[in-house]
């Protein structure tokens, strides 16, 4: 790795947990301009090299490979905060594969954020807590990463135009339709005497923002982002990322892709339905931060906690069936560690008053829609029925009463976990009460809201793009189930519950041989060696590992009701994975030649999602996009081109590889680590 980055970015960077200032970089105003379609006049027009739509790790990840490049960069975000996952969102706990991890092998600018968090309490876990090696106050990590960009501006010579509290509207696309001419976007912030951004939970102005007009709450600046010119040196003048946490300008611009279940097949053989179905995501969370007292706190009963008690519970594993090892899971922060306990198997230490836990908690938090009357994200037909997809009608294209009751559902939780008394898995007489707890609010607690939950849900599953079509790939280029898995397929369930043919099918694919001809008695398959080993990518730009992990949509609505369960055989598809490469092909988009896709909304199957979904991942497919955006404007191609079938322009893939490398982001693992789990 390139250890001397990291080293001049702490050296030029103090941290302090008090406070760490945000500089809004210059923008570059032009005149205002009106959109042909609606004539909409922006407030400002602004122009970008590469213009990144959502702050999530993806995208500061894609920006700051961009800045270091020395290219202008807009980054916008619907939040105020960067960093998604461990920041907005709240899950401020690194999940990291085992083998990676003892690898240490990252992203560059990963490495720099894990060298930044433990700089900056110094030690990398200041939760001690056991879900992973590093836990840490979400507020922190969103000072780091800014400083982060900042620093990486200031090293290439690049700029950064930083756009908070914005959401995008409307595309331009060319008449040819192959490119993103201009996007519309909204920024927001309160009027005066109004209360301060995050004062309310995301529900409550969540389709305001997309809304042009002002409201009684909300100004609204319109802005319009446009290639900054003149380049005119290849086919794109700009490229636009997308890092959204639900693949918003993948929806907008209407290119093919995915979402929930893919029908069983061959290569996902492990999925639970012969059919799609966009509506069976996994489940959303609004984490939030509760603290441990000396004494009982008073703790009020939300008006609506009657109406989700009935699905908390620990876990169906009575060996997860314990308070302090729920707390101590994921607590972020432990000034005094406390005597070590042990309890399911697992060793932490005993909570002390002080110490701070995030919840993310499947039976707690977890809020788990699966059908057409609930869903959170809209399935394109839905987004049609809502007239989402006509010029100007963008909302967001997620359902806003799903949103509020996500929010009710996790301060339910709090007060079932200091309170309750029942349990949905365990039954009654298993949970006691613990008062001795506070739900911590506040704009400078470690959430940054005045309710006390995460400014935006941790998002599992998003929208996921369908690649172009080639000749290996008829169907369009996706990541699948068994090119990462490292599950045994000879298990009884599988040769009992897919077809005989796509059984042999599987096999094929398992063990890389025709092994299966027509008209021929197929000899034993275990006469044949088993792969082992993740497929390899020629066009690798960037390395993940983790497993394929499930949080399964409940099989009624409403997903908190009585007696509901979880949508049936989802969790088959939990598996160990191979280290894995992320093919650039994954982050190519249908129909327009200058979007690149970032983040959870790559293509991949449903089950290949669950593994493509954390926060080293993020980081990846994030710095392979800044890394491909800025080669491609430099060589005056488009980034189809350097996978397409008998491309001309394989000596660019090498090099675009090559630089990969060279700037300390990996595109494979070493190779005597490709078949180790």
């Amino acid at each position: 790795m390139k250890k001397n980055d990291i080293r001049r970015f702490i050296r030029l960077n103090t941290f302090s947990r008090l406070t760490l200032p945000i500089i809004l970089l210059s923008q570059s105003i032009l005149p205002a301009t009106a959109l042909n379609k609606n004539h909409i006049k922006p407030d400002e027009t602004v122009n970008c090299e590469i213009l990144i739509v959502g702050g999530g790790l993806a995208g500061v990840a894609s920006a700051y490979e961009s800045l270091l490049a020395g290219r202008t960069v807009c980054l916008t975000e619907i939040t105020d905060w960067v960093g998604g996952q461990i920041t907005s969102q709240g899950t401020s706990a690194l999940d990291e594969g085992e083998k990676q991890r003892s690898l240490n092998y990252f992203p560059r600018g990963y490495q720099i954020l894990r060298s930044g968090i433990e700089r900056l309490y110094g030690q990398l876990n200041p939760g001690n807590c056991w879900v992973s090696h590093s836990c840490f106050i979400p507020k922190d990590a969103q000072q780091i990463l800014f400083q982060e960009l900042q620093w990486a501006a200031r090293q290439g010579n690049g700029q950064l135009k930083w756009f908070p509290s914005t959401v995008v509207k409307e595309l331009e696309i060319s008449a040819d339709g192959d490119q993103i001419n201009g996007v519309m976007a909204i920024q927001h912030t309160p009027k005066p005497g109004q209360p301060p951004i995050n004062s309310f939970p995301l529900s409550k102005i969540y389709q305001d923002a997309y809304r042009y007009e002002d409201s009684p709450q909300l100004s609204k600046k319109v802005i319009h982002f446009v290639p900054k010119t003149p380049l005119r040196k290849g086919p794109a003048d700009w490229y636009v990322i997308e890092a959204t946490e639900t693949g918003e300008v993948i929806a907008l611009a209407d290119v093919p892709y995915r979402l929930g279940l893919d029908p069983r097949s061959a290569l996902n053989p492990s999925s639970p339905t012969d059919t799609s179905n966009p509506y069976c995501t996994q489940g959303f969370t609004y984490t939030f931060a509760m603290e441990q007292t000396k004494t009982p706190v008073f703790q009020e009963e939300p008006p609506f906690y009657a109406k989700y008690k009935a699905y908390y519970g620990y876990d169906p594993n009575p060996s997860k069936a314990n308070f302090d090892y729920v707390f101590t899971y994921r607590r972020i922060w432990n000034p005094t560690p406390g005597k070590l306990m042990q309890f399911g198997g697992v060793k932490f230490t005993e909570p002390m008053p002080g110490d701070i836990s995030m919840q993310n908690w499947e039976w707690g938090n977890d809020y788990r829609p699966g059908t057409s009357l609930d869903n959170l994200i809209y399935s394109r037909q839905q987004l049609q029925e809502t007239g989402q997809l006509k010029s100007g009608n963008w909302m967001g294209g997620l359902r806003q009463e799903t949103l509020r009751k996500g929010e009710e559902h996790a301060l339910g939780y709090y007060y079932w976990l200091v309170e309750g008394t029942t349990d949905s898995q365990l039954g009654d007489g298993v949970k006691k009460p613990y008062p001795n707890h506070i739900l911590l609010k506040g704009l400078d607690s470690p959430m940054g809201t005045l309710h006390g939950l995460s400014k935006y849900p941790y998002i599992r599953e998003a929208r996921r793009i369908i690649g172009r079509f080639s000749g290996d790939y008829p169907d369009g280029f996706a990541i699948n189930e068994l090119d990462i898995s490292a599950k045994d397929y000879f298990n009884i369930h599988y040769r009992d519950a897919i077809p005989m043919s796509m059984y042999y099918d599987v096999w094929r694919q398992v063990t890389r041989l025709e092994i299966f001809t027509k008209g021929v008695q197929p000899i034993s398959q275990m006469q044949y060696t088993r792969r082992t080993s993740a497929t390899p990518f020629a066009d690798g730009v960037g390395i993940t590992q983790y497993s394929m992990d499930f949080h399964p949509c409940m099989a009624n609505s409403p997903p908190e009701a009585p007696g509901n369960r979880e949508r049936e055989d989802v969790r088959w598809g939990y598996a160990p994975t191979y280290p894995a490469q992320i093919p650039l092909r994954a982050m190519i988009p249908q129909k327009i030649d200058n979007l690149l896709v970032a983040g959870k909304t790559i293509a991949t199957s449903h089950i290949a999602a669950a593994a493509f979904r954390v926060q080293s991942f993020e980081w990846a497919v994030g710095a392979a996009a800044g890394t491909t955006a800025d080669f491609a404007l430099k060589k005056g191609i488009f980034p189809y081109q350097l996978v397409e079938d008998n491309s001309e322009h394989s000596s660019d893939l090498l090099e675009l590889r090559q630089k990969l490398e060279n700037n300390g982001n990996p595109t494979h693992f070493p190779e005597y680590e490709l078949g180790r789990k």
